[in-house]
């Protein structure tokens, strides 16, 4: 039996614009931030942290649907 792998997950640093982005667990974040999207495979789980910081936080609408390409 095959080992199950752990899913994909892909981390960007961004910088927020205008409004930053908003989170269920604080709200509101502004400025240098690290986002992270964890492929689930029906739903991508989203979340976000101040750059360098420890505390992640998970994106307003996250996990997200996303399709399988054909």
């Amino acid at each position: 039996m095959p080992t199950p792998q752990p899913p994909a997950r892909l981390t960007h640093r961004v910088q927020a614009g205008p409004g930053g982005a908003m989170t269920v667990e604080v709200g509101v974040i502004t400025g240098d931030l690290t986002v992270s999207t964890t492929d689930l495979g029906t739903h991508a789980e989203i979340t976000i942290q101040y750059t360098s910081a420890d505390d992640w936080y998970h994106l307003q609408g996250s996990p997200a649907p996303c399709r399988r390409r054909a």
